[in-house]
């Protein structure tokens, strides 16, 4: 194994590690949005309950 052999392995590691990061960064943001719509859309829908429940 020559040194060269041993640097492209350790760059295409780091590769595969930066690509599992960037992943896991998607899918947290994924998540993220889907709550954040989630909670935004039953606050709305808290909204309509209230104000068709209200005394007129």
């Amino acid at each position: 194994m020559t040194v060269r052999d041993d640097v492209a392995r350790r760059a295409k590691r780091e590769e595969q590690d930066l690509e599992k990061w960037k992943e896991r960064g998607v899918m947290l943001r994924v998540f993220v949005y889907v709550f954040a719509t989630h909670l935004f859309a039953g606050f709305v829908w808290l909204l309509f309950y209230v104000g068709e429940h209200a005394q007129k």
